[in-house]
């Protein structure tokens, strides 16, 4: 199969449209990251989803609605959704509410809730109202891998598994969204994005974050939420968190680099200074910044064969905690802690 790259325009919109009318699998740009549609109510569709991401089957998927009249046709939207929806739609915000059963097994893993959102992207938007479905994406790589913010990232990792991609240029957000449990009275985050908890507990007055937001799921532990599986966004080059105050960080890495034949390290830019000589991958100059570089810092770290990549712990409040998110999944948890101790590995 011939992968082709299309530009978003109105012909690309209408092109994009028809192929998922067709039952076809299809790269598409949304605000957070490219995702991997599909008409959502087709299980022969949704299972080529699946096939072309090598995804295991027990993961759920989110469906993507232009609107939150939509989404009542698929689940039974709760007064605690209802809220988030008005607050944060369109935008990263999924929401994990009860389904109805116009939703297949293969979208939910056999689960009794769905996860809906509708994207702000506008050509994602263009291409919900041209086609006129609800459209299961997750993100359009192979699985496990770092999510793609380009198409150029979807055409490597799935050219000749699709027939086409829409590009819509660069992702602004860089991150997944937020996944929010909103089955109850008080939102439970369980995978952090740019809706941050303090953003949503703003609009519902309070806000709970899942404990395995920042750990691995426990053996025989259901995945509720897209993006909790144990080794999840993970480049092929072994990745290293160290965490502790800022010199001792800095100090462990140094001694950790030089163990490594081609080490690199990812650090926010007013950290570079402290790694001279060593190959340094700046995440820019604030948390925004570092969410939107971030995925695609992994893959140049695999493109220059580094050996592994060392990176320093980050804020885990606001946006910080949904980047600790994915370099805590891309490390598989190998984080090290470190004190004022020298920093001796």
């Amino acid at each position: 199969m011939n992968t082709r790259r299309i530009l978003a325009d109105q012909a690309g919109i209408i092109m994009t449209a028809e192929a998922l009318r067709a039952g076809q699998v299809v790269g598409i740009p949304t605000e957070t990251v490219y995702g991997l549609a599909a008409d959502a109510l087709a299980p022969d569709a949704v299972r080529a989803i699946f096939k072309a991401k090598g995804r295991p089957a027990d993961n759920p998927l989110i469906i993507h609605v232009l609107s939150k009249a939509q989404a009542k046709d698929l689940a039974a939207v709760t007064p605690l959704a209802d809220r988030l929806m008005d607050a944060f739609w369109p935008g990263p915000l999924t929401v994990v509410v009860p389904r109805l059963p116009a939703v297949p097994d293969v979208v939910t893993a056999g689960l009794d809730t769905v996860a809906l959102r509708a994207p702000s992207h506008p050509a994602m938007r263009q291409v919900l109202l041209a086609s006129g479905l609800a459209i299961a994406a997750p993100s359009a790589n192979r699985s496990g891998y770092p999510s793609p913010t380009t198409a150029e990232h979807v055409i490597r990792d799935l050219s000749g598994l699709i027939p086409l991609v829409l590009d819509g240029g660069p992702c602004e957000v860089g991150l997944e969204s937020t996944v929010v449990d909103a089955t109850g009275q008080v939102p439970v985050v369980l995978r952090p994005g740019a809706v941050t908890p303090e953003m949503i507990a703003a609009v519902a007055g309070e806000c709970l974050v899942a404990g395995s937001a920042l750990r691995p799921l426990q053996a025989g532990e259901a995945a509720p939420s897209p993006g909790m599986r144990h080794r999840h966004y993970a480049p092929r080059t072994p990745l290293t968190l160290v965490k502790g105050p800022q010199n001792t960080v800095a100090a462990h890495i140094k001694q950790l680099c030089a163990l490594e034949a081609k080490p690199c390290v990812m650090v926010l830019e007013e950290r570079a200074a402290a790694y001279p000589g060593l190959r340094v991958y700046s995440l820019g100059s604030d948390l925004s910044q570092a969410a939107h570089r971030l995925f695609d810092l992994l893959r140049r770290a695999d493109e220059a064969g580094c050996s592994r990549i060392l990176a320093e712990a980050l804020p885990e409040d606001g946006l910080g905690l949904a980047l600790m998110n994915r370099l805590s999944r891309a490390a598989d948890f190998d984080i090290q802690s470190v004190q004022n101790d020298g920093g001796k590995p």
